[in-house]
This record gives structure tokens, sequence and C-alpha cells, in this order.
């Protein structure tokens, strides 16, 4: 009777540290810069109380939005790749296992490559969204249905080779220079320049995709029985899969619309956060979101400061510390099962 009670607390406990930490990141992102600012100008500026009309410009314009983007685009993959491993009950799982990433990505190029972007800068978001809407439309007409988990992960597959096939093609056939610097950029992954109204925009589909992911929370947990078991005990295996598909699949595309291709963070948070809650799914889901926020969060501080020339991309130092520890997470997995 203790074990839930001590988990809930230490949940609770995890995920109150990380927003925490969260917190500092995003303020000290706020705070600091490539331009000089004087501390205590810039903390007035963080709380609306400076003078100084360029300081205030600088922090509550230009910093924060992009602080708060990275956060916000982190904690939606951290808490779709969460969500994932638990419906699909593999620890290797995140948003660009179903598709949805790429199908997003393929989005936002076909906004770029047709001009589109150029009338309107929201309309590269809109179309990342709504591509992103696109594949959740497709994987819930198959996935809401009993089908194996393997059998959804191989539609997942097809649906990121298909847009990664048809983004190659628009770079391949970029009109010129520009259009394929715009495409490479976006790819790459950044929040640069983002601001409060990149975040209104996408706020509505973290908002839903959230709402539904913590919804599935008690079946991902039945499922840790097996899917024969938790349908033995009164388990909606179609409404729990229709739950995360479509909140996954909302939280991931709505992260790519504001900050391009990120990989591996859904990986690595929920991995990291997991034997810390007693590898409880429905526990699982809210610090694996504040450690998604942080661990990006502090990547774009990084990446603002690192002494280069040219700023490195969000998705490239994202790609270097996650890689490696998906490679980790891998080897580990295997040998465990060995």
């Amino acid at each position: 009777m203790s074990a839930r009670p001590t988990t809930a607390a230490a949940a609770a406990g995890l995920t109150g540290a990380l927003a925490l930490a969260a917190v500092i990141a995003i303020a000290l992102s706020a705070l600091t810069g490539p331009v000089a600012t004087q501390p205590g100008e810039s903390l007035r500026a963080l709380f609306g109380l400076s003078d100084d009309p360029l300081t205030t410009m600088i922090v509550t314009e230009i910093r924060l939005p992009r602080a708060l983007a990275a956060f916000v685009a982190g904690a939606a993959l951290g808490l779709s790749g969460a969500a994932l491993q638990g419906l699909l009950r593999n620890p290797l799982a995140e948003p660009g296992v179903l598709g949805v990433s790429a199908m997003a990505s393929l989005g936002a190029v076909t906004a770029i490559y047709f001009g589109l972007a150029a009338a309107a800068a929201w309309t590269t978001q809109a179309f990342a969204a709504g591509f992103a809407l696109l594949s959740t439309v497709i994987l819930y007409a198959i996935g809401a249905n009993r089908v194996s988990a393997t059998t959804l992960i191989l539609v997942g597959v097809g649906l990121s080779s298909f847009a990664g096939a048809l983004t190659a093609l628009a770079m391949n056939l970029a009109p010129n220079p520009f259009s394929l610097s715009d495409l490479v950029n976006w790819l790459l992954g950044s929040v640069a320049n983002r601001s409060f109204g990149d975040l209104a925009a996408t706020a509505p589909l973290f908002l839903i995709g959230s709402i539904l992911v913590f919804a599935s929370g008690a079946g991902l947990r039945a499922l840790t029985l097996g899917e024969e078991a938790a349908l033995g005990v009164g388990l909606n295996l179609k409404r729990t899969r229709a739950l995360v598909i479509v909140g996954a699949s909302l939280l991931a595309g709505g992260a790519v619309a504001l900050a391009g291709a990120i990989g591996f963070v859904g990986v690595v948070a929920a991995h990291v956060v997991r034997p810390l809650c007693r590898h409880d799914p429905q526990r699982i889901l809210a610090p694996a979101a504040m450690l998604g926020g942080l661990m990006l969060a502090s990547a774009d501080l990084a990446v603002r400061l690192l002494p280069f020339a040219q700023e490195l991309k969000l998705g490239v130092a994202a790609a270097l510390i996650g890689a490696p520890a998906f490679i980790f997470i891998a080897a580990r997995i295997g040998s465990d099962r060995s």
C-alpha cells in the first residue's frame, strides 16, 4: 500500500526540482547572451521595471520568448516520448518513430519551397502543424484499432521514409540557393527569432496534446501488465491508443512548428527519469516533460554563448548530445536482454 504514494511523492518531488531548474535556465537565458547588458538592468527588464528601452527589448522580446520556445518544444518532445514509450513498451520510442516529426518537417518545407513563408511567416508553422495533424489522422485510423505495436511502428517508419523522400526532393529541386538555405536552416532546428506570437500560435497544439497524453496515464500503467492482462482488468485499449497517438502527434507537431526538427530529446528525457519513478509510465510523464524542457532550454543557452563565428543550430547540438546517449541506451538495453 505504501509503494504507490511513495512513487507519487518521488515523482512530484522530481517534477518540482526539474521545474525549478528549468525556471533558472530560462531566467539565465533571458539575462545573458552575446550582446552585453548590465545584469541588474536585465533583471529589472525581466520584471518590467527597467527604464532602458533597448535592454527591455533585448530581454523581453528576443531572449525571453526564445528561451520559452526552447523549453516548451523540449517539454513537448519529452512528454510525447514518455507516452509513446509507455504505449509501445519500447524504451527507444519517440515522436520520430511514428513519422510525426518527419511529416511536420515536410509541412514546413512545403511552405518554404512554394514561397508561402515569404508571404507570411506564420505559414511555416501552420503547414508544419497541419502536416502533423495529417499524420495524426493516418495513425489514428490505423492505431485506434487493435493492431500490434510492431504494425504501428512500421506504419510510422513508412510515413517517415515517405516524408523524408519528399523533403529530399524539395531540397534537390530548390529554385535558388536562398530557398535551399531556408530549407536547411529549418531542418537543422532553431528557436532563434521566435516571438510570443509564435508561442501563442502553437499553444493550442501543446495544450490539447498535453491533456490527451495525461488522460492516458492510467491506461499506460495498466499496459505494463501486457495487453491481454490489461484488457482483462478492463482497459479500453482503443481509447488509450487514440489518446496517446493523437496527443503525442499534436505535441510533436507543435514542437516542430515552433523549433524545427529536433531529435533524441524524447528518448533521453524519458529514459533518465524512468528509474527515479520506479518505471511507472504514468508517473514518468510530468518529470519527462520538465526534463525535456530543461535539456532544450539549457542547450539553447549553450549554443548562444559558444564562441563560434556562426551560431550552432539547436537541432545539431541536441543530436551531438542525444545520439551518443541513444546509442548508450540501446546498447544497455541489448546487454540487459542478452
